[in-house]
């Protein structure tokens, strides 16, 4: 799915995130009790992890809007058409529906925004890696892609607020899932890790006496936790999420503890992209994102495609 080099300096920023505002999510509009960030801890007794428990917590919905910080309307006069760009394969996300048009999550997302900005949208997929060049071109007004702020990219399209965001997070087999993960708890556990991810940096820094375990790719990684290799793996928790709930886990495993989105390791999020200086689009769409999270109709979209919550 990344046919260039810079496509995949892209996927892989977007497949670390974000993900999924600088450092902690909002669940339901509210500050996160789940979001883990976890620091060294000073020497001291060692301190028992929770009892396994088997995994039944409700489905997660985030949200990344404070209901105390509500954009004004803008002037949404200027605005007769929005013309999304979005890529071609990248399920659930955006891929070629049934009846040949785009769907996914992404689209449909785009789909509400124009609702509720009351203006024609259009959508037209692209390969992933043409998308910035097009949206610069002016063959687009709105990059809505599964697209991940970076710094490289802030210098060539302006961003929305993240619409969401990539965590990481352990999964364990079923018999051995832990309600919350700290470093103290995984001390001598093995930990399979893709090698020279994020992930595995965010590892070294902060669960500095777990054993880990470098794979080449996820499909290695994620057979040595079938087979109990290790104990835990750690990753992308939107495609763990996908394996977890698919046929090639063999119904083996589960997450353990909550989500851990630190900004510094995994990325501020998602967004969309707009060409430098359109402020009126992107104030437009900023104001939709906290209209359709505000009525519901993100949570709607979010539990459509998301039946195993990465957060």
């Amino acid at each position: 799915m990344a046919p260039s080099q810079q496509a995949k300096s892209f996927k892989s920023v977007r497949g670390l995130l974000a993900g999924l505002a600088a450092g902690l999510c909002l669940l339901t509009g509210l500050p996160s009790a789940n979001a883990q960030a976890p620091a060294k801890q000073p020497p001291s007794a060692p301190q028992a992890p929770p009892q396994a428990a088997p995994q039944a917590a409700p489905q997660a919905v985030p949200g990344f809007w404070d209901p105390r910080r509500r954009p004004e309307r803008p002037d949404l006069s200027r605005l007769t058409v929005i013309r999304f760009l979005t890529e071609t394969d990248y399920p659930p996300f955006n891929y070629t529906g049934a009846d040949g048009n785009p769907a996914g999550f992404n689209v449909d997302l785009a789909r509400a925004l124009c609702d509720e900005i009351k203006v024609t949208c259009t959508v037209q997929m692209r390969r992933f890696e043409t998308l910035v060049d097009a949206l610069t071109s002016n063959r687009g007004d709105a990059i809505i892609a599964s697209m991940a702020v970076s710094p490289q990219l802030r210098a060539r399209v302006d961003f929305t607020d993240p619409y969401y965001r990539v965590p990481a997070r352990f999964a364990s087999r079923k018999d051995a899932v832990m309600p919350e993960i700290r470093p103290e708890y995984l001390e001598g556990k093995k930990v399979g890790v893709i090698a020279g991810s994020a992930h595995e940096a965010y590892l070294k820094a902060m669960f500095t006496d777990a054993e880990l375990h470098p794979y080449p790719n996820d499909d290695a990684m994620r057979a040595a936790l079938r087979k109990g290799e290790v104990d835990f793996i750690f990753g992308d928790a939107i495609s763990l999420a996908f394996w977890i709930n698919g046929t090639d886990s063999g119904d083996c495993c589960a997450f353990s503890g909550g989500p851990f989105v630190e900004s510094r390791f995994f990325g501020e999020g998602i967004g969309i992209a707009v060409r430098k200086g359109n402020d009126v689009l992107r104030q437009a769409l900023n104001w939709a994102l906290f209209r359709v999270w505000e009525k519901g109709r993100y949570t709607d979209l979010w539990l459509r495609y998301f039946s195993v919550s990465p957060f």
